[in-house]
């Protein structure tokens, strides 16, 4: 059918399907019954398509990090399945995810939206994830292809990698996912990769990927990420996004007029664009036009057991789990206990449903919810808290907000981010809005007014400007770097007494580099001091226990920025050593998307890190505080002791944040704890580090073969849990390579086993190596090569807790080209 559809195409029907229609639909030729499809973000919750921030509600399910963290591929896959469900009640057929980035610096804005440092853990999870949403036959898009491990200048920056660099760390989850689960499309990332963009780069497209690994399915561009015509069909981009057409439409049938594109390229290209409407049955089917809010039971509860899941207990002086029996004052604080951090910041962003936050989920546990007292202590928010209340919302055509308004509503944010605005007679580019609203204050006293916009505001008080967001407008790093940096004003207002406070908005025509959003956020709040620590501290003193929720939200862990440092934001290390002082029983709850700084970590007696777990956020915690269900998680990425340890921070600008337009990626294979091992540098915790309620022992390895074989060799090992309470225990297999022509890492991570275990059982860590787990990439032969000589398998708890060493005897050398075919056995 596809073919018989493509010859009947013009060239100007062929090159229609080539670009977006929209934001997220692709161009449908009617005359041939070829129907459009949908899109939709994203990697922890399929979003509706009206607003980044707001419209339809969805299932929020924890970030990238937060799923790493797991290291349970089949329960990855489970929601997987769960998000295609969720794609379809928004009539999309294609799934923007997952993001396979590799934690590079630890201060990436994106770190947790991607899995892991290493990139056999990141795969495993990848594969899981995109079997689950395909197998329910929606289309997952592997991202961002490739290099896209830092938010600074992402749209210019090249990300210099040399090939073996490549082809070891940043190139194998995206490999796999073609190999083994065979993704339907791999979005292009915004950065160039050795000085040439992604999205018109030959080798990557063409070359590795299509020809080396055998992909058939579609490359999409990051939303605005294509540059050109001829050079992003011509190195193998499909799809331009979003539409309509910028690069490709007319332009594209002259570059094939004029000879500069060949008539068959851009054929190939719509097939592959029909054979994904094949694929996910839009020929068959027609998508529900109206989106749909589900908020199924079963999702809730494996967002439930994937936060517990994917909780890392960090420290433990014996105080956790906590009893729900024995506690009569319990003293919950910080800047994230009454507020729910459940997401990061960016594209991933939805309108979740609801959220628990953790001072909600701690009451609902504990039948004498008088027993909770509750203080705030400090802030720790980059941008002034967001306005929340009734706001009338008044839409005009043309600017100014003049005449009669042509559309009104009434919303509960003061946060506006359109794809769509609320009426087709509205000109995106022309158009203007008013929110009105009161804001009354709980307390007298000065309070600060906060508005950041891609495109232009004014803020008023009771008439008067507090903000102002026109005049000198310039570029910030707000909304992927569209909006000016948060504008504020101060103003004195009396507690009880209402103010009215509007906001003007209208679009700006150069808001930055060739992404023109529409967006505006406003907010107030009353500054924070030294009495609100000094009662969180009180707080703290007259309670059995102190829970201390802080960590960052995702105005930090946000695409578009990366974070200044690994330390935690505002006064929240004081607020932590002060209660610690106050009160010896400080359990401190950690909500970040990566490492942090802890000088603070030997004066509390627990640390639990949760990061963004998605709307269950405070039950899933909850459960794990009182010992309901144990901390199933173990750190996917490695905490250095100060950022100064991480591979990629040298202080060279060059190898990071990046120089003249290029980031070298210096460190080359030696990322996260391949740095750690090699170069002896102690880490504050382990990749792979995580503790339980429970213990276990472990038996003798046992291995299939001391020769590897095509077939490979299998690894099992008895594991036997000696506690009184059911837990898991994750084993890991590292293999360490004789000397060869290039160094190579102490250990590298080539399988992994996870089991849950009641008391007393004994279960089975079952892992398997093939002949590229042994192998380097070696760059001048352009294959994969495993040299002759004794491999240690290396049997570990993490990457700091070595269990067993096995010698492992390879008398060949496999030297297997990219495409895993074995070339050559010499020996």
């Amino acid at each position: 059918m596809i073919d018989s559809i493509l010859d009947q195409m013009t060239l100007e029907e062929q090159v229609s399907l080539l670009s977006g229609a929209d934001f997220w639909t692709t161009v449908p030729v009617e005359r041939l019954g070829v129907p459009k499809i949908k899109v939709t973000d994203g990697p922890n919750g399929a979003r509706g398509a009206g607003s980044l921030v707001a419209g339809v509600k969805a299932t929020c399910f924890p970030v990238g990090i937060a799923l790493g963290a797991t290291w349970n591929p089949e329960l990855v896959g489970q929601m997987g399945a769960a998000l295609a469900r969720q794609a379809k009640s928004k009539g999309a057929a294609v799934l923007l995810a997952p993001t396979v980035n590799i934690h590079r610096s630890g201060l990436n804005g994106r770190n947790f939206e991607c899995y892991s440092e290493d990139p056999m853990l990141t795969a495993e999870l990848a594969v899981a994830y995109i079997d689950g949403v395909q197998g329910e036959g929606i289309a997952a898009t592997i991202k961002h292809f490739a290099g896209n491990e830092s938010e600074i200048e992402r749209q210019t920056m090249s990300s210099d990698i040399d090939e073996r660099t490549l082809r070891e760390i940043y190139l194998p989850p995206f490999e796999q996912a073609v190999r083994r689960a065979s993704v339907m499309a791999v979005m292009s990332s915004y950065n160039r990769l050795n000085g040439t963009y992604t999205s018109e780069h030959y080798w990557l497209l063409t070359k590795v990927l299509r020809q080396e690994w055998g992909f058939d399915g579609i490359v999409m561009s990051d939303w605005f990420g294509s540059h050109s015509t001829a050079e992003t069909i011509n190195a193998g981009l499909d799809l331009e996004m979003p539409g309509p057409a910028r690069d490709r439409g007319e332009k594209l049938v002259a570059a094939v007029r004029e000879g500069k594109v060949e008539a068959a390229t851009v054929k190939a290209a719509a097939r592959r664009m029909l054979l994904l409407l094949e694929r996910v049955g839009a020929f068959e089917k027609t998508p529900a036009l109206t989106e749909r809010a589900i908020d199924l039971p079963e999702d809730r509860a494996l967002i439930r057991r994937l936060g517990a899941e994917g909780a890392v207990l960090l420290k433990n002086d014996s105080i956790l789990p906590l009893a729900k029996t024995s506690l009569d004052r319990i003293a919950v604080i910080g800047p994230n206990a009454a507020t729910a951090r459940v997401m990061g910041g960016g594209s991933a962003q939805i309108a979740a449903h609801y959220t628990v936050s953790p001072l909600e989920g701690i009451r609902a546990a504990l039948a004498n919810a008088n027993s909770i007292s509750h203080a705030v202590g400090c802030r720790h928010n980059r941008l002034i808290d967001v306005f929340k209340g009734k706001i009338t919302v008044e839409y005009f055509k043309g600017r100014g907000c003049k005449g009669h308004p042509l559309h009104v509503e009434t919303v509960e944010k003061g946060e506006f981010f359109w794809f769509e605005l609320p009426s087709g007679d509205l000109d995106p580019a022309h158009f203007s809005a008013r929110m009105t609203m009161q804001f009354v204050p709980e307390e007298s006293g000065d309070h600060v007014f906060g508005m950041t916009n891609a495109g232009l505001a004014r803020l008023f008080v009771d008439g008067a400007l507090t903000v102002d967001g026109h005049d000198g407008w310039t570029r910030g790093e707000n909304y992927f770097g569209t909006a000016n940096a948060e504008q504020r004003g101060a103003a004195r207002l009396e507690a009880g007494k209402a103010y009215a406070v509007t906001v003007e908005y209208e679009p700006s025509t150069a808001n930055g580099e060739g992404i023109n959003l529409i967006a505006v956020r406003f907010g107030v709040e009353k500054p924070l001091g030294e009495a609100d620590i000094a009662a969180a501290v009180e707080t703290a003193r007259n309670a059995d226990v102190a829970l201390l929720f802080v960590g960052r939200d995702g105005e930090w862990d946000a695409e578009g920025l990366d974070l200044p440092d690994m330390r935690l934001p505002g006064r929240q290390e004081e607020l932590i050593e002060r209660v610690a002082a106050a009160n010896a029983n400080t359990v401190v709850v950690l909500q970040t998307g990566g490492p942090v700084e802890m000088p603070w970590l030997g004066k509390v007696r627990a640390v639990m890190q949760v990061w963004y777990p998605g709307q269950e956020l405070g039950n899933a915690v909850a459960d794990v505080l009182f010992g309901d269900v144990e901390p199933g998680g173990r750190l996917p990425q490695t905490f250095p002791k100060a950022l100064a340890d991480n591979s990629a921070i040298t202080g060279d600008a060059a190898v990071y944040p990046g120089k003249d337009g290029h980031v070298h990626y210096e460190e080359g294979v030696f990322v996260g704890y391949r740095h750690h091992d090699t170069r002896a540098v102690e880490p504050l915790f382990p990749f792979g580090f995580g503790l339980g309620y429970t213990r276990f022992s472990w038996g003798e390895p046992k291995l299939s073969s001391y020769e590897m074989g095509p077939d490979g060799v299998t690894v099992s090992v008895d594991v036997t849990n000696i506690g009184d309470r059911a837990g898991s225990e994750l084993v890991q297999l590292y293999i360490s390579s004789p000397k060869t022509k290039v160094e190579r890492p102490d250990k590298e991570l080539r399988a992994f086993a996870k089991l849950s275990l009641q008391p007393g059982e004994t279960g089975t860590a079952v892992m398997k190596i093939r002949p590229r787990d042994l192998a380097y990439f070696d760059v001048e032969g352009g294959a994969f090569r495993a040299e002759p000589g004794n491999y240690q398998l290396i049997v570990a708890a993490n990457a700091a807790d070595i269990r067993f060493i096995i010698d492992q005897p390879s008398p060949s050398a496999y030297v297997l080209s990219p495409s895993h075919q074995a070339t050559s056995l010499i020996g």
